[in-house]
């Protein structure tokens, strides 16, 4: 069985740095993407399992027209999506909306622990599908 493919969507360089090291010491095949506007075709392409967005990316409305575009393509509308965002506020604005969009959410800070707890989560009823 091949490993699975996790996408990570951040305009931070370093935590796209992080959570690709992470996530590969893990074992996980890591794909990571900074420009919000290569997101949606990164995930055709590369066909990830998993997708972990931060919600803001370049604006706070950038990461909700991403899921938009992940949602509605049929091709990635049943990618599961990892929201992960430091803007509390936002996401608890948002937080209906995203769990109506099927996805999960974890704060940052968050520790490293829970994230793991989540990819594999959501990794098991990926694969229990």
């Amino acid at each position: 069985m091949s490993k699975p493919r996790i996408a990570v969507v951040n305009n931070d360089t370093v935590f796209l740095q992080l959570m690709h090291d992470l996530l590969s010491d893990e074992g996980y095949d890591t794909v990571i993407e900074k420009e919000s506007g290569k997101v949606h075709a990164m995930v055709r392409d590369e066909k990830p399992h998993l997708v972990i967005l931060d919600i803001r990316m370049d604006s706070p409305e950038t990461g909700m027209q991403i899921l938009e575009l992940l949602r509605l393509d049929p091709a990635t509308n049943h990618i599961p999506i990892i929201i992960c965002s430091a803007d509390s506020r936002l996401l608890r604005e948002k937080e209906a909306i995203l769990r109506d969009k099927g996805c999960d959410i974890l704060e940052k800070p968050f520790d490293l622990e829970d994230l793991l707890t989540k990819v594999r989560a959501v990794l098991g009823r990926v694969w229990a599908e």
